[in-house]
Order: structure tokens, then C-alpha cells, then sequence
């Protein structure tokens, strides 16, 4: 019997890291392994660190090469010695707000912004990020201001973790990232494959070092245990990978955050800042909308219903409808539409709609309603939407399944449930292993999605709509918690 090659992909996720062993051929996980990563929008990267060895634990031996999948826009400061300086900033954390609205002016706004990176900036992104800093540092904030001296390098995630992995890094010398990741950063261009360093510079006032941009399939280093380091990339381009989209595939991922995304052998560049031009980990492009929002509004209305959220999403499946109920669900905040001080709003509660199962079944429709003014901004970017790949922890919901494809307007799919970001860099590292021109074809099982209910959705798609655009002015306002 002929030896399995073995290939690691690692999650490097905002709650947890996550560790998948494969057989390089056919994708096939062998082992797997998981660890929670501390709560917060500010964290120590060297939790990640902790989450990966405990993730990892007995699961590498014999594996001949590892990618890593890291959450995207997190903001790592490092001294020259190759030290944290100060708790990576993550991409939902949104402190950077009113710097995000001083750059965007600053480059003479959006139209400025989309032709010089893909995307206009908002505050996950670790361009703004990199200016709050700069800000709370020339403020006085004493940790801002250590942090800002002593700063020699910036990188991301999945940056860090691999010249970690590697057994030969020194300082920040060698540091490598992608173009999938470095798309997200707001100073590299995929149109041209390279730097905005003049960005950097607008954003903290001096220059950066910028790890290298590696090749999709290109091998960047060696670990302790004499494994073959691929060049990694963020979430959403791993994700992608390991799902193999294809042209008319669109993906709507329900877990922390919602996205949905698609490969497209163009650049796109949307000046009004909703779709993000990233590119992709193959060589060509990935744009991508992002909500703040996605499975946790089901958890926290099922919390407030008194519900447990098996009940909950019962309830939301067998309701007759919302009768007219409005959730516009920005429980924390949103990137898309770009109301970071916003809150959740609720509309048209009479003592008809004030019943749980009418509640539960407004807060899905919210949640999905935002998702398909995603789909169809990818539409609008002249992006076929064929077929939707409903995934992530809230795609498990029936009635997200069953709703979802009235309200996203196609046909829709359920990948198996199954770590795809992890998968997606497994298959980055096969593809480096191999050698060859094009990654190699894993198939992806596909499950049945609970029937579609017929609804009218395009009342109810006019109806969020309407108060979307009616209390957006107050949304925009800070909340005074």
C-alpha cells in the first residue's frame, strides 16, 4: 500500500485556530485539532501561538508541507528584533472609525482610494488601523506612544505565524506574505502587484519594512520538523481555495462576520467601498463583501426570545412570516453598509408582531437581507451569480436554508460542514509540494439545504430597504452606550 503525503492547513481564525492533516492527493482529512483563542478585538499574538501548539499537538508527524489561513486585516507591530510591540489589532475591532474617514479625504476621497488599492478603506482594514495609532500615540496614550517608536515592521496574521513557524527566522528578516492577505491591508495594489509605501507613510507618518509578497505556490521556509512552509493567505482567499469556487459560484459565509465573495479573473475596483477588491491565492482576484454581523444575530435574539437556538430557528422556520417586522441587525456595529458607531434597530412593532416566532423570523431575514445586498453588489461588479455556497456555522440553520434562496435571488447549495479555511491552506501546501502549475482537485461534498419556502421577497428585501435608508442618518451618529 502506497504511503499517504501528508499536508497540514491551519486556521489561524479571530476565535479560534484550527488544524487540518490531508492526504495531498485527494484532500481527505486524516487528523484534526482545535484550540480557542481569548475574546477581544486586542490580542497577543503569542495566544495564537499557544492555540497552535495545543491545535497541533500529535497531529504533524509525517506531514511533508503546511500552509497557514489567517484572519485578515489584523494589524502586528514589530520591533527590529522581530518582537510584538504592541496587541495585534484586529479586524473587527472599529477604534479606527474617524481615522478611517480622515484618510479616505486625505487621498481625495473614494474614487481615489479604489483606483490606488481595489478598495476604499473602512475601519477593518489595517491601513486605518495604523493611522489610530499614530493618533492615540500623538495624543499621549503612553502605550500608543511606546509603540509607535519602536515600530520597524508591519504584518499581518498569517505573516506572523508563518516566519514563526519557520526554524531559521531572525528578526524581521525573510518576513513573507501574499497577495490574497496583503490585498486586505489598504497599501498593496492587486492590479499592479505591488506597494503603496506612500500609504504606509500617510497613514503613520514614517515608513514601514513590508514583508515580501510571495508566489501563490511558492515554498517560503522550513520547520523545526523538516516541513515545507507554502506562503499561506488570509480566511476569505483560503476559504476560496478550499472550496474550489468556480466561475458563477458565489460563497456566503454565516459565521462571525458575513462575507460573500467570488473569484473573478478581473480586478474589480468599486468606488462606493462596498465591494473590496482583494485578490485571490491563485493569482487572480477575490472581491468581497463583509457584514459585522452574521450567526450571532440568531444567538442573540434567541437569547433575548428566552429561546434556546434549536427552538429559535423552529420558530423562524414555521412563522408565517415577519408581518411587516423590520430588523436591521447591527448589533456590533457594521462595515457594509459602513456605520461602525450604528446599533440594531427594530421596526413595526405592533402587539401582532411583538410574538417570539415573529421576532426570531424578522432577525433572519435581516440577517440575509444584508447578505443580499452583498450578492448583489458582486452583481453589480459584473459577477454571474449562479449558484450561492451557503456556509459557515449559520448556514446550519434550516431557516437560513430555507429562506435564503428567495431572499439571495439563486440557486443554493451546502457544502459538508467542514474547516475550509483550514482545507484551503492544506490545499495551498499540496499545491507547493507538488510543484505543479495549478493546485490540485479535491472534491468537495456537497449536502442537501432544507426546501426553499416561497415568500414574497421582494417586499420584504423593499421593507429593510426602507428603514435602512430612512434611519441611516441616525445610524451614522455615535451611540451613547
Amino acid at each position: 500500500m502506497t504511503e499517504l503525503r501528508l499536508v497540514a492547513g491551519v486556521d489561524c481564525s479571530t476565535q479560534a485556530t484550527k488544524v487540518v492533516v490531508c492526504d495531498a492527493e485527494t484532500g481527505a482529512v486524516v487528523r484534526e485539532g482545535r484550540a480557542p483563542h481569548p475574546d477581544g478585538t486586542q490580542v497577543d499574538p503569542a495566544e495564537w501561538w499557544k492555540a497552535w501548539e495545543i491545535a497541533s499537538d500529535g497531529l504533524l508527524d509525517g506531514v511533508q508541507a503546511i500552509a497557514i489561513g489567517g484572519q485578515q486585516h489584523g494589524m502586528v507591530l514589530l520591533d527590529d528584533a522581530g518582537e510584538v510591540v504592541h496587541p495585534a489589532v484586529l479586524w473587527n475591532d472599529t477604534s479606527s472609525a474617524d481615522a478611517t474617514a480622515e484618510l479616505i479625504a486625505e487621498l481625495g476621497g473614494p474614487q481615489a482610494w479604489a483606483e490606488a488599492v481595489g478598495s476604499v478603506p473602512v475601519p477593518s482594514f489595517t491601513v486605518t488601523k495604523l493611522r489610530w495609532l499614530r493618533d492615540e500615540a500623538a495624543r499621549g496614550v503612553e502605550v500608543r506612544r511606546t509603540a509607535a517608536e519602536r515600530a520597524a515592521a508591519v504584518v499581518l496574521p498569517h505573516d506572523w505565524m508563518t516566519h514563526r513557524l519557520a526554524a531559521d527566522r531572525s528578526g524581521i528578516e525573510g518576513i513573507t506574505t501574499d497577495r490574497g492577505d496583503a490585498s486586505g491591508t489598504g497599501w498593496w495594489s492587486p492590479t499592479t502587484n505591488s506597494y503603496r509605501t506612500d500609504l504606509v507613510e500617510l497613514a503613520f507618518g514614517r515608513q514601514l519594512a513590508l514583508p515580501r509578497v510571495a508566489g501563490p505556490a511558492e515554498i517560503v521556509g522550513e520547520t523545526a520538523f523538516g516541513a515545507a512552509i507554502a506562503a499561506g493567505t488570509g480566511d476569505n482567499a483560503a476559504a476560496a481555495l478550499g472550496l474550489n469556487l468556480q466561475p458563477g459560484d458565489v460563497a456566503v459565509s454565516l459565521g462571525t462576520s458575513g462575507t460573500a465573495f467570488a473569484r473573478s479573473a478581473h480586478a474589480t475596483a468599486d468606488p462606493t467601498g462596498i465591494v473590496a477588491g482583494f485578490a485571490d491565492a491563485t493569482g487572480e482576484y477575490l472581491p468581497l463583501v463583509c457584514t459585522l454581523n452574521a450567526a450571532r444575530v440568531m444567538s442573540a435574539t434567541a437569547q433575548m426570545l428566552g429561546l434556546e437556538l434549536s427552538a429559535f430557528d423552529e420558530a423562524a422556520l414555521t412563522s408565517p412570516g415577519s408581518e411587516g417586522l423590520v430588523l436591521l441587525p447591527f448589533l456590533d456595529g457594521e462595515r457594509t453598509p459602513d456605520l461602525p458607531h450604528s446599533t440594531g434597530l427594530i421596526y413595526g412593532l405592533t402587539r401582532a408582531t411583538m410574538q417570539p416566532a415573529t421576532m426570531a423570523r424578522a432577525a433572519v431575514e435581516g440577517l440575509l437581507c444584508g447578505l443580499a445586498d452583498a450578492v448583489d453588489a458582486l452583481r453589480e461588479q459584473g459577477l454571474p451569480v449562479q449558484r450561492v455556497l451557503l456556509l459557515g456555522g449559520g448556514a446550519r440553520a434550516r431557516s437560513v436554508q430555507a429562506l435564503a434562496p428567495a431572499l439571495l435571488g439563486a440557486d443554493v447549495v451546502l457544502p459538508e460542514p467542514a474547516e475550509y479555511v483550514a482545507l484551503g491552506a492544506a490545499r495551498q501546501a499540496a499545491w507547493a509540494l507538488s510543484g505543479a502549475a495549478t493546485p490540485p482537485t479535491w472534491e468537495i461534498p456537497v449536502g442537501k439545504p432544507e426546501p426553499a419556502i416561497s415568500v414574497d421577497a421582494a417586499t420584504i428585501r423593499a421593507n429593510y430597504g426602507q428603514v435602512l435608508s430612512n434611519t441611516q442618518p441616525l445610524l451614522s451618529q455615535p451611540y451613547n452606550r
